[in-house]
């Protein structure tokens, strides 16, 4: 086993290191685009004329392929993770933003109307209210992002030794060693499944009023908005 997980010293990383610096560059970028999704959803919650130009934009930036969003980081951010990170976090507001604005949609107006009457104030009823109710929803937006981005941290080996397990991809296919492609390539399947099962236990821990199938219907409508 230890000679299976044995790094070459190009690497620089032992396997376990490219394994933290992989969720490293995986999740925090998901991390900074809810932060950011939080108040533009809101915003496009509270002025629907707002969301869709704001669903045209993030589409458009998700479409611009990574290599090229590289291109133009690399002469402000240089050869590092930020560079690899900052698209991802532009990534994750194509699913993020119609995740939180379908959960806040989703809130009825009733439960909005008791906490105006109990003297809510905007900003208190949306961190109080809104967002409890949308979390199911929100949940599920952060696990196709969550996934996806994982998946993604390995086109950073195109930028030098920025891709974390994607590194041993690259250097498996120059140097002609399976090994290395393999724990590449099963190594970021299992993280994917792992954060997954995660989120699958903070949504449970979250929303235990919820039923199965609420949980179920809500997830697939939310992995769809991230499709289109």
């Amino acid at each position: 086993m230890t000679e299976l997980l044995d790094m070459p010293s190009y690497l620089e990383h032992s396997y376990l290191g490219l394994v933290a610096l992989h969720l490293r560059e995986g999740l925090l970028p998901v991390l900074a685009g809810l932060v950011v999704a939080l108040p533009v959803a809101q915003l496009c919650v509270r002025f629907r004329w707002l969301y869709p130009p704001v669903l045209w934009v993030t589409t458009v930036l998700y479409a611009i392929p990574s290599l090229a969003f590289f291109v133009v980081l690399i002469d402000y951010t240089g050869l590092s993770e930020l560079t690899v990170m900052i698209p991802l976090a532009v990534y994750s507001l194509v699913v993020l933003v119609p995740a939180i604005v379908d959960g806040v949609r989703s809130v009825p107006q009733e439960t909005l109307a008791a906490a105006t009457a109990m003297g809510f104030g905007p900003v208190r009823r949306y961190v109080q209210v809104q967002l409890p109710i949308a979390a199911p929803a929100i949940l599920a937006g952060l696990r196709v992002a969550s996934v996806s981005s994982i998946s993604l941290v390995s086109v950073g080996m195109l930028i030098g030794n920025e891709g974390a397990l994607g590194n041993m991809l690259d250097a498996g296919m120059r140097y002609g060693q399976p090994r290395l492609v393999w724990l590449s390539v099963v190594g970021t399947a299992v993280l994917a499944i792992l954060v997954d099962a995660l989120l699958i236990g903070v949504r449970t821990l979250l929303t235990p009023w919820m039923p199965r199938g609420t949980r179920t219907s809500s997830r697939t409508r939310v992995a769809k908005e991230g499709a289109r």
